[in-house]
């Protein structure tokens, strides 16, 4: 058990350290309260801090609004290829993330926040966190995104999973099989890729961007070495059946940041026994694809999704 140490009022205090992307716990607490500005909160925050909120909760969430506005300037310098433009901007946001992770929120024993006009998030909690065990302390922008996940939950979304490497990604399809009333129609698998047998349809919608992940949840982006892309491409033949088809949920963004060419991809087919069936394509529609201030704006406006449809050869 990891643990966050500070000092308060004069007293030394610690408490348990959470954070799901497993960041370690800051060796520099600062108090902070509504009497904070944001240019000093996120100056401090860039310079290492972390900043342990006592003040309203509402304020707490304004406040990392108002960080995230100041860290999401764009830095200025000279035009950039493709791929160092991507690179570039995965620093920035790994910066940008550290930054904001930086302004922290206390968890009573029983995951009830002790700051005024704070929501109840116990039960978000004690669905990721697991029962709690004392007083603890987490970033504000990881509770907002429990909350958020817990919200979507509560709502219902249909997330049908085959196979999954991720204990959590299979709890979490379970359960929501469960409360659709699928759980008697969706067999789900802890698998690397491909569950035993043929199929007459396989499905998969792989990380994208072949790059290395800075944290957990990078890892439903970034694929390392397109990893994941080829364990699907080699391995499809043998699990389909005659007739059946492999479909391929792909952005070609990479090839937009110079990260793989579309001769790679369609060597990979190749190589694996698979011809193309047919290809369906979209453009984005997301407003980061119209927005020219950011630094991808290029690789995004010219995006293009594909299903791509692939046989035996």
């Amino acid at each position: 058990m990891l643990e966050i140490r500070w000092t308060e009022e004069g007293e030394a205090r610690s408490a348990r350290w959470r954070s799901e992307n497993g960041s370690p716990p800051p060796a520099r607490v600062v108090i902070a309260d509504n009497r904070l500005t944001a240019d000093a909160a996120h100056r401090l925050a860039c310079e290492g801090a972390a900043l342990l909120w006592r003040g309203d909760f509402h304020n707490a969430r304004q406040l990392l609004r108002a960080m995230a506005r100041r860290a999401a300037r764009p830095p200025r310098g000279p035009a950039l290829s493709p791929a160092q433009a991507f690179h570039l901007h995965r620093q920035a946001r790994s910066q940008r993330a550290r930054t904001l992770g930086r302004l922290l929120v206390p968890l009573d024993h029983d995951y009830t926040v002790p700051l005024r006009r704070a929501p109840d998030v116990r039960q978000a909690c004690a669905e990721v966190y697991g029962p709690a065990a004392g007083p603890s302390v987490t970033s504000l922008r990881e509770l907002l995104g429990i909350v958020g996940a817990h919200e979507w939950r509560n709502r219902g979304v249909e997330r049908l999973v085959a196979t999954d490497q991720d204990p959590r990604a299979l709890a979490c399809a379970r359960d929501n099989l469960q409360r659709l009333g699928l759980a008697g129609r969706v067999d789900v698998m802890h698998a690397d890729l491909f569950p035993p047998g043929r199929a007459p349809l396989v499905v998969c919608n792989p990380p994208w961007i072949p790059a290395k992940p800075a944290s957990p949840l990078d890892h439903a982006v970034y694929d390392p070495g397109g990893r994941m892309l080829r364990g699907f491409l080699d391995g499809l033949p043998e699990h389909l059946e005659p007739g059946g088809e492999g479909w391929l949920i792909l952005s070609d963004l990479a090839e937009h940041l110079a990260l793989r060419t579309r001769t790679e991809l369609l060597s990979a087919f190749a190589t694996a026994g698979l011809r193309v069936v047919d290809r369906l394509r979209v453009r984005p529609r997301h407003p980061r694809a119209l927005d020219e201030t950011d630094p991808l704006h290029a690789a995004r406006a010219a995006e293009v999704t594909s299903l791509w449809r692939l046989g035996q050869a």
